[in-house]
């Protein structure tokens, strides 16, 4: 048996099967725990990283064939080392198809002209949820604890909230038509929720709001968090 081999000649690209089994093969290595290797182990990793070797070698070591011992040492631990690399090609996939900036926590308008700014100068791709509030009307606090996880759920989305009475605009926003949440992107008004809450139930959580959200296809998908969530079931 020693004296097969496992074919993994490749090419240092990460596009095609070849290049795949290349950029899995040096996230194995990267990720293996060297300290607790035993001696064995780790002069075979050394043998198969050549991290010091000219380029010329360091290339013709990248594609080499793999011997039966290294192939054993690869793949120990396979499921776990193969969830982490999925994870993180997903992040990779999930970064370059994520235009605009990204956001922490729920932020805070004090005026009427923050409100319009944010509304008219934030990025075209982004979308704005602003929540409408004023401190003792029903339902206004916890809405406002929920944007406080959605924010945390949804990073390429600028939530809002602003007092009605400090956006100018008490008048029309009274307190009957509170909570007032409204949805844009690029400056357009996609979603105009007066007294929303009478939408979700007397007790309402933030899932609650994400799903009344999403029911209009007003929040971006969470493929990636999806993919975590499953990650995490299959652990259990």
């Amino acid at each position: 048996m020693s004296d097969r081999v496992i074919d993994l000649e490749e090419t240092a690209t990460h596009t095609g099967p070849k290049g795949v089994i290349n950029d899995w093969r040096r996230f194995k290595l990267e990720s293996m725990d060297q300290e607790n290797m035993s001696a064995a182990k780790k002069e075979l990793l050394r043998q198969m990283s050549s991290p010091s070797g000219p380029k010329d070698d360091a290339r013709a070591n990248l594609n080499r064939k793999m011997s039966v011992q290294e192939y054993e040492l690869l793949k120990e631990e396979d499921e776990g080392c193969l969830k982490k690399y999925r994870k993180r090609c997903m992040q990779e996939m999930h970064d370059k198809l994520s235009f605009g900036p990204k956001f922490e926590g729920v932020h805070d308008l004090d005026s009427g002209e923050a409100f319009l700014e944010v509304i008219e100068k934030e990025h075209y791709s982004t979308v704005v949820v602003v929540h409408i509030y004023k401190i003792g009307v029903k339902g206004c606090e916890e809405l406002n604890n929920c944007f406080d996880c959605l924010a945390t759920e949804y990073p390429t989305v600028k939530f809002c909230r602003i007092d009605a009475v400090a956006s100018g605009a008490s008048e029309r926003f009274s307190d009957e038509v509170l909570p007032t949440l409204l949805v844009y992107k690029a400056g357009e008004l996609l979603g105009n929720f007066l007294a929303c809450t009478q939408h979700l139930n007397e007790e309402f959580f933030a899932t609650d709001v994400e799903a009344f959200l999403n029911s209009y296809g007003l929040l971006p998908e969470k493929e990636l968090a999806a993919l975590e969530d499953e990650e995490e079931n299959d652990v259990e």
